[in-house]
């Protein structure tokens, strides 16, 4: 299957819904420094490289130019409520999956979202999931994962039962997981907290921040 193909399957979402109560102000407007784009900028142009179509899981009254904007369907449940309303819009979409990436991973490349496309390209049949796991942790990147459309039900049944979290709703059986080792772990560095964004700042600059 061509790449062409597969741009045109997946839709790329953006999770920049959150409050940002822990880092105090709105992480989508942050910039590392001040000649970069700020990170939702970054985030879809980093989905561009590798779909034809983004949308923007956000509150509502919100509104990014040149992106649909998809609101939660339920206020208040976190990641798990921006992938169901990206689900529940893309059942109404010609596209087939959802690339989901959250807005809060500075270090995030191409070259990582291209591997987790490729990978779908060879999922085990039934997956619905295609996502990147720790080696050393087994901790999933359910934030830098693909999901497809059929997923949607088991979220809802997730949801109706009161999980919040994305790993407990999918089975180790239903997900195509791609490795990844702590050398390579960067890429998943999210700011969460002003001691995150001082780090990842540090490291922009070429500072080892454990000096």
């Amino acid at each position: 299957m061509s790449d062409i193909t597969r741009r045109e399957e997946i839709v790329g979402v953006v999770l920049a819904g959150g409050l940002s109560s822990r880092m105090g102000k709105h992480k989508p407007a942050i910039k590392l420094r001040e000649d970069m784009p700020d990170l939702l900028s970054r985030t879809i142009d980093l989905l561009r490289s590798c779909t034809d179509e983004v949308w923007i899981s956000c509150r509502k009254g919100q509104a990014v130019p040149g992106c649909r904007c998809i609101h939660d369907l339920e206020e208040g449940l976190g990641p798990i409520g921006g992938i169901v309303a990206a689900l529940s819009a893309l059942a109404r979409s010609p596209r087939k999956a959802a690339l989901v990436l959250s807005c809060d991973l500075p270090f995030m490349n191409a070259d990582v979202l291209a591997r987790l496309m490729r990978a779908r390209q060879r999922a085990k049949p039934g997956a619905l999931m295609t996502t990147f796991i720790q080696a050393e942790t087994g901790y999933i990147e359910a934030l830098t994962a693909i999901y497809e459309r059929e997923a949607l039900p088991f979220f809802a049944q997730g949801l109706a039962q009161g999980l919040r979290q994305i790993n407990l709703v999918l089975k180790p059986d239903q997900r195509t997981d791609v490795s990844y080792t702590r050398r390579e772990a960067l890429p998943f560095f999210n700011v969460n907290y002003p001691a995150d964004l001082e780090i990842a700042r540090q490291l922009i600059a070429g500072v080892n921040p454990g000096r």
